[in-house]
């Protein structure tokens, strides 16, 4: 009898040509086509030909910079992306069973939008959607609104009473905006669509849902003009560095993202975490939480190393981030993933420091590694990005509140895809 995989579950953050500022230089790299189509249905192909869980899709609301909180004047690196909603849109058909979790900001955005947005990816990829909910505190991007202020962060010195102050009124209204677009997506019970050609009814009006949220930040009636999508509720994810974030995550997401460098570093994130959910009263929710880790992977033991200081030099400095950074082979890469999942990791994350290059040796060379120890899927075991993460389709708010509802309906059922065209 097959043997049923291990939890251990993988993604990759896929951002340009590769998480390093001078990854666009590498041989293999692909620069003249970062805003084609065909670059990135090739890169998510590829991870799915891997197995991976999801990939998820950088975006932002300015020009990437090599500073967190302000732009610069470089024009040695990368600048300028497509809109990545757009982008896990344009390559769902392109895929079967691999998850699609774009980024957002959802500081100067609408959630009635990015609800609707993302219940359309969720159909288009039969189930595959999610979604990453990012804060701004960037004065550039405010400016491109013109609806509110942002001071000058200190970027090294975030300690501060004004700082604090400033990322606890983003990460709250980022908890709010969570909650309105979860209240859009349920606004339509299940069975809210007849169809009856006969009776001329198109939807049971009565199982269209006002919302009603009226919040310090937004008020929002509703319903949504797009169905309950077909995994009822879409993943919501969450990169989180400190409580403050760690509350988000805890309170409102599925699924965090952590950038620990160290087995205590887990242990004490996770537990950091499980208190806020208890706080927020979830202790019984599953919310998985995936270390981010950056590499850079080579088959031979130097070479990754080699090709790190080459990048740096190109650049112009050693390359900083908030992950920790792998440089080595999948073998040793292995290993310390099945050591931070024996810590209690859900799973990883994996940010390639070059693409397509450090992509292709997870999907070639980790993920067989791991499947030799019997430590990952061999095959896809699930048609939704909730199955394959082992997360029930949540049952619909309002469905379960209606007083003739004595069982939450049946969700819609997901088609079986075609198989995948060619990537173009």
């Amino acid at each position: 009898m097959p043997r049923t995989h291990p939890s251990l579950h993988l993604a990759v953050a896929l951002d340009g040509a590769g998480w390093h500022p001078a990854a666009w230089r590498e041989p293999d790299a692909r620069p003249g086509e970062l805003l084609s189509a065909g670059y990135w249905a090739d890169l998510v192909t590829e991870a799915e030909r891997g197995l991976l869980d999801f990939v998820t899709i950088e975006d932002a609301l300015s020009l990437q910079s090599g500073h967190p909180t302000e732009p610069d004047a470089r024009t040695d690196q990368v600048r300028g992306r497509l809109d990545a909603v757009l982008v896990a849109a344009r390559v769902a058909p392109l895929t079967r069973h691999i998850g699609l979790v774009p980024t957002v900001v959802v500081t100067h955005t609408e959630p009635f939008h990015l609800s609707k947005a993302v219940a359309t990816l969720d159909f288009v990829s039969r189930g595959r959607a999610g979604v990453r909910v990012k804060v701004s505190a960037r004065r550039d991007e405010a400016a491109h609104f013109g609806r509110r202020t942002v001071p000058r962060l200190p970027f090294d010195d975030l300690g501060t009473p004004a700082a604090q102050a400033l990322v606890a009124e983003l990460f709250e209204e980022a908890a709010d905006y969570v909650e309105v677009v979860r209240r859009l997506w349920d606004s339509w019970e299940d069975d809210a669509e007849i169809r009856d050609v006969a009776t001329g009814r198109f939807i049971d009006r009565e199982k269209l849902h006002h919302i009603d949220f009226r919040g310090s930040r937004f008020s929002v009636k509703g319903p949504s003009i797009t169905p309950r999508p077909p995994q009822g509720q879409p993943l919501v994810t969450a990169l989180a560095h400190d409580t403050v974030p760690y509350r988000l995550v805890a309170g409102s997401a599925d699924l965090g993202f952590v950038t620990p460098h160290d087995t205590a570093g887990i242990r004490g994130l996770l537990a950091t975490i499980r208190t806020e959910q208890t706080a927020a009263g979830r202790a019984d929710d599953t919310v998985h939480v995936f270390g981010d880790l950056l590499v850079f992977l080579d088959d031979e033991p130097g070479a990754a190393a080699d090709r790190r200081a080459r990048l740096d030099a190109l650049a112009g400095a050693p390359y900083r981030t908030d992950a920790h950074v792998f440089t080595g082979t999948p073998a040793q890469l292995a290993d310390l993933v099945q050591e931070w999942q024996r810590a209690g990791l859900t799973g990883l994350r994996l940010r390639p420091a070059a693409l397509p290059h450090d992509l292709v040796q997870i999907t070639r060379g980790l993920v067989p590694e791991l499947q030799r120890r019997g430590a990952f899927r061999t095959a896809y075991e699930a048609d939704t990005l909730r199955g394959l993460l082992g997360l029930p389709r949540p049952v619909n708010r309002y469905a379960a509140a209606t007083p003739a509802a004595t069982a939450a309906p049946p969700g819609p059922t997901v088609p079986e895809a075609p198989p995948a065209p060619a990537a173009v």
